[in-house]
């Protein structure tokens, strides 16, 4: 009798704190007695995902194993209970139950850690924090002035939140999604079957999954219109009137908000939706969704709670980035509130955090503030998310909207060209291209962190990473090898100077070829005609198209001095000197060489007599302790003058 009041009263006290809920996450100790393996990661990850962790060097661990069967059958096993959502990377389960004795059982069991009630099964009236972003208008028609008319893409009412942050520059270069995946995390596509925003992606089968984390369920086409708002920034393809910013790429669309609760068993969703993203392979994830307060006021975030280790969101992102993945991230619609900072998990630290602009660069109000509690650069970039231009949910036409929600997927879908460009580059890679092209890079601030990217720079900054050049001289014949990322919309152009010289010179223009991949290029240069004994610089220059001009880097190389038949020359440079003067005396039979030089009050400064045998001979008059000022430098042979040079003197 005793034992059964006991009983009683600790399930009383246990519904009492649990607040009448009906949804817990139950989270386990270990992952004992899995019948999965880390040396078969064939078993629960796809060729895709495998290949991403070769390509980078990223180890299988025990987060990537799935959840032990047994201890998911035995809390299903406990009683009335509902198994929602597994989540491997937090190790623990999602369930729903209203039966007490089953509460106990799972609490019991030796392998659990916890079980904490996070939602009821109805969401409240007025679910709290759902402000992410809103819609604001049909866009007028004269609202695109002036279409480029060169672009790949007639964007229409799009062209400013594309052009902002430059990625017609990939779209013309043909980056635009293809052989990418990207994933969007968010609360439901409404009508994306049907709407004709989308009606390339359908056609084309660019719709790789979707699957409902709230419902249980595979379709995500008649729930919540904000992520269908969303994929319209990446995935439009109405020539002249809207295009996104990847429309080729691949997509998984995965619903992991519930609109009517705030809860936290949304965040365990959100890891839910990033382990099954990497399960397939995605590149990158696009993530509309922030977290602070919930319905359980208990359970509210504080801002020290931002600091990128401490949330579920922010671990799980984190995660998705140590496996590869780049989580892009909004920093939430927080900045005229009385929170005012970033909400999570744009405070994890591995992400890119998208704060808001419009497409003149001006910062949205409602933009959250960095940093993070932890002191990181948050946001971390921006892109257009006032006045941006998003699909209607019931005609598809372009319209207005205001959120960070908006600047989140513009921005995933550039990156997801860029990193198509590059996909031998990691996401942190591709991440710190993205950074160190941002309009404030040199001086980050709270507002859009490192500023407004260029998709173009970015490129340039990963085209150069894994460029190499080595040069070798045999005999009078100097041989220059490149290795270059190029195609046939791009040319390399070798510029040379002598040391004599004051400006380059075209010497020879090698042409692009195929598809944009690393190339062996080489050219030689015949020196005999060139100064023996001299220096000659290289300098090697690609021209992509009509846009840009990249200069690679430059060598050096030395004339050999039995290059050139001896002939009676002089020659002294560089001329202005700042500190030595190299005077080269060519002879063709042997001579008594003098060299003198004397200030304007006529005093020698320098006095220098050798005997020369045919051939090239350099002299270097160290003239750094000299004065600035005018000198008059002479060379005699066999005492006979031979020429006489002003030389200034820096």
């Amino acid at each position: 009798m005793k034992k059964k009041i006991t009983l009683l009263f600790t399930l009383i006290f246990f519904f009492a704190c649990a607040n009448a809920q009906t949804r817990y996450l139950v989270r386990f100790k270990d992952k004992g007695t899995n019948p999965f393996s880390i040396a078969n990661p064939g078993q629960y990850l796809s060729a895709r995902a495998i290949l991403r962790r070769t390509r980078f060097n990223i180890v299988v661990d025990s987060t990537d194993l799935p959840v032990t069967p047994r201890y998911v059958d035995s809390v299903r096993l406990a009683g009335a209970v509902t198994i929602l959502n597994v989540s491997k990377w937090l190790n623990e389960v999602a369930i729903r139950t209203t039966d007490p004795t089953a509460l106990t059982k799972i609490n019991a069991l030796p392998f659990v850690i916890s079980v904490t009630a996070v939602a009821s099964f109805v969401g409240p009236t007025m679910p709290v924090e759902k402000k992410m972003d809103s819609l604001t208008g049909a866009v007028p028609v004269n609202s695109f002035i002036g279409g480029i008319t060169s672009d790949f893409y007639n964007y229409g009412r799009s062209h400013g939140q594309v052009h902002l942050n430059r990625a017609e520059f990939l779209h013309n270069h043909g980056f635009r999604g293809e052989g990418m995946q990207l994933g969007i995390l968010d609360a439901g596509f409404f009508h994306y079957l049907s709407l004709p925003t989308f009606d390339s992606i359908r056609a084309n089968n660019q719709i790789l999954d979707t699957h409902d984390f709230v419902a249980n369920e595979a379709s995500v086409n008649e729930d919540d219109t904000h992520g269908e708002e969303c994929l319209s920034t990446i995935a439009a393809n109405l020539p002249g009137l809207f295009i996104g910013t990847a429309p080729k790429t691949i997509f998984c669309l995965y619903r992991t908000e519930d609109v009517a609760s705030e809860s936290k068993i949304e965040e365990h969703n959100l890891a839910a939706g990033f382990e099954r993203a990497d399960s397939i392979g995605v590149d990158v994830c696009s993530v509309s969704l922030g977290y602070n307060q919930f319905d359980i006021a208990s359970q509210n975030y504080t801002y020290a709670d931002m600091n990128g280790n401490t949330t579920m969101s922010a671990i799980a992102a984190d995660l998705a980035a140590k496996k590869g993945m780049l989580p892009v991230c909004a920093a939430g619609n927080e900045g005229q509130t009385a929170w005012h900072f970033i909400i999570t998990p744009g405070d994890a630290d591995s992400v890119l955090t998208v704060g808001a602009v419009d497409t003149l660069g001006n910062i949205a109000g409602f933009s959250s503030y960095g940093p993070s509690s932890d002191g990181q650069v948050k946001p971390t970039l921006a892109a257009t998310g006032l006045n941006a231009v998003v699909a209607n949910p019931g005609s598809g036409q372009p319209q207005y909207g205001n959120g960070t929600s908006f600047a989140t997927p513009n921005l995933a879908g550039m990156t997801t060209c860029l990193w198509q460009a590059f996909p031998e580059f990691n996401n942190m890679t591709v991440l710190d291209a993205m950074q160190r092209s941002g309009s404030t890079y040199t001086n980050p601030g709270v507002r859009i962190g490192y500023g407004i990217p260029d998709m173009q720079k970015a490129f340039v900054i990963l085209l150069r990473k894994p460029y190499t050049q080595q040069a070798a001289v045999n005999a009078c014949t100097a041989t220059v090898t490149l290795n270059v990322k190029e195609d046939v919309s791009m040319n390399v152009v070798i510029e040379r100077k002598q040391s004599s010289d004051l400006v380059y010179s075209t010497i020879k223009t090698i042409a692009g070829t195929g598809s944009f991949s690393n190339k062996n290029l080489s050219f030689t240069d015949d020196l005999s005609l060139l100064v023996s004994g001299g220096t000659v610089k290289y300098r090697m220059r690609l021209d992509i198209a009509a846009d840009t001009t990249v200069y690679l880097d430059s060598l050096t190389v030395v004339v050999p001095l039995t290059c050139v038949s001896p002939t009676d020359m002089v020659q002294v440079n560089p001329n202005p000197v700042s500190d030595y003067a190299n005077v080269i005396v060519s002879r063709a039979a042997a001579s008594k060489i003098s060299i003198i030089m004397v200030n304007t009050g006529g005093q020698r400064v320098y006095d220098r007599t050798y005997l020369q045998a045919a051939g090239t001979q350099i002299t270097a008059v160290n003239m750094q302790a000299m004065s600035a000022g005018v000198y008059y430098l002479s060379v005699f042979a066999n005492d006979k003058k031979v020429v006489t040079e002003r030389i200034l003197k820096k």
